[in-house]
């Protein structure tokens, strides 16, 4: 009898009321691992803060302007939203949802933005980040009525693994880019470096961050990509301290110095802690796009970004509740509803404050492999999160080519999901193709997407297969072709 008193006594130990809101002890964890788990998961992911303004940040819309307002980036200001945001919607995962899953600006989504919306023709950053704002309040209708499963009956699982594929390859070609590995060539449209050669500084910097964040990953280090880009941006200071290489471009704009920095002269600021700048909360304009361009091309672009935010969102609290050993017999996670409430939640957040879409970041299954099982770790990371908006300033210390190593790893991780893909179904095999290719090469997220559901709903007519596609697909098939031809449609109509 003597074995079960320490059991016994345990469980009649008075449990704290932090314990009992988060089901701690129920859980089988302990406060301990939550904290533990919580720091591992900011770790893993913190290098959104430094990330985010590089790519939304440094791009101007169509108009000129950048995000703020102004008409000169301003990378401490959006840094300082990324990681507000974050913040709070990763302490009302934890608090409202209790689920040890973070939430930041995420990748795809943001270039997705910076590339392929703010860039549209009349649209402006505020246009851009009113559609982010609709697209999460479409989400949440969608959550609350129920209607997301029939979402996601529409679009086949093959077709949602290839998006994210292709944008993994998407995002690998702009780390190329930025890196200065990949440029615009005098022959062909690409070549490697400079006349078919790496040459500068600057490269270098990118090769030895992208080889350091390849090793640590494949070693498993915690905080491989975070580390990688901080060793990488050490090393391009002390490069920029003794070579003098400047930017790559005069203040007019002209090419100065091809082997130069790309973006950020790498230099240590005068002062590393300042209060947080949130010049870009609340530039959003909800309708505006409207009137910029039309509603069948809003209709398009607010349902490529719903689509790559609800499915990616689906998926990681999925795979972390397999992870933590959390699911039900269904394979659903505990409170899934209220989880993918302050997902869509965070979306609308994203766009509201200027930062992109906030979604689930996959990163969390680091924290729940330190223990963590509860909300408690949600709030830890996002109490860490709040923390670095007083670290803005240091942002501006961090090169294209010390950050763009971490783009080319985690397209790599997403590009891994291409073995879901039945590539001996030709009527899956080839959308998916299209889908993956178009995105790098025609340098657009939303036509890679398009390709490959008009070729999906082509191929299933083609084969007397027509009923199989949802008719939900079929709508958003015809609205991509509609998209595709515009400038015909234009022309023919007068427009």
């Amino acid at each position: 009898m003597a074995p079960r008193t320490p059991t016994s006594t345990r469980q009649s130990r008075p449990r704290s009321a932090v314990d009992r809101y988060f089901k701690i002890s129920e859980r089988g964890s302990t406060v301990a691992r939550e904290v533990r788990g919580g720091l591992a998961t900011f770790f893993t992911m913190a290098y959104i803060v430094v990330l985010n303004p590089l790519i939304i940040g440094t791009q101007p819309d169509s108009t000129g302007g950048f995000l703020g307002g102004g008409s000169a980036p301003d990378l401490s200001a959006v840094a300082a939203a990324t990681a507000l945001v974050a913040g709070f919607m990763t302490i009302l995962m934890g608090v409202v949802a209790n689920y040890p899953l973070a939430l930041a600006t995420g990748l795809g989504l943001n270039a997705f933005l910076a590339f392929g919306v703010a860039s549209l023709p009349g649209m402006t950053w505020a246009d851009a980040m009113g559609l982010v704002v609709l697209e999460g309040l479409i989400i949440l209708v969608l959550v609350l009525t129920g209607f997301r499963e029939a979402v996601f009956r529409a679009v086949p699982a093959q077709l949602k693994t290839a998006i994210s594929v292709g944008i993994g390859l998407f995002i690998t070609i702009v780390g190329l880019v930025d890196g200065g590995v990949v440029r615009s060539g005098s022959g062909t449209p690409l070549e490697l470096g400079i006349g078919g050669f790496l040459s500068g500084w600057p490269t270098l910097v990118f090769v030895v961050g992208l080889l350091l964040i390849v090793v640590l990953t494949a070693r498993k280090v915690r905080g491989a990509i975070l580390g990688g880009i901080v060793v990488a941006t050490v090393l391009a200071v002390v490069v920029e301290a003794v070579a003098r290489l400047g930017a790559r471009t005069g203040e007019d704009g002209s090419v100065r110095d091809e082997r130069a920095w790309g973006l950020n002269v790498p230099a240590l600021p005068d002062t590393w802690i300042s209060a947080p700048d949130f010049g870009t909360l609340g530039q959003f304009n909800l309708l505006g796009s409207f009137d910029r361009i039309g509603v069948v091309s809003v209709a398009l672009l607010v349902f490529t970004l719903l689509l790559a935010d609800f499915f990616d969102t689906m998926g990681t609290m999925v795979a972390i509740g397999k992870e933590g050993d959390l699911l039900d017999a269904d394979g659903n996670p505990p409170g899934t509803r209220r989880i993918l409430v302050v997902d869509s939640l965070a979306a609308a957040a994203g766009g509201a404050a200027g930062v992109s879409s906030n979604t689930s970041y996959i990163e969390s299954a680091t924290g729940v492999g330190e223990g963590a099982r509860t909300g408690l770790a949600s709030v830890v990371t996002g109490v860490a999160f709040l923390l670095t908006t007083f670290l803005a300033p240091a942002v501006a210390i961090v090169p294209y080519e010390a950050a763009a190593p971490a783009l080319v790893v985690v397209g790599f991780l997403m590009m891994t999901q291409v073995k879901g893909i039945d590539w001996d179904d030709l009527e899956i095999a080839l959308p998916a193709f299209l889908t993956i290719v178009l995105m790098p090469f025609a340098y657009s997220i939303s036509a890679g997407i398009g390709a490959g559901f008009v070729a999906y709903a082509v191929l299933k007519l083609a084969r007397g297969k027509a009923r199989q596609v949802h008719p939900l697909l079929w709508v958003v098939a015809v609205l991509f072709v509609v998209y595709f031809a515009i400038d015909p449609l234009r022309g023919l109509l007068g427009a």
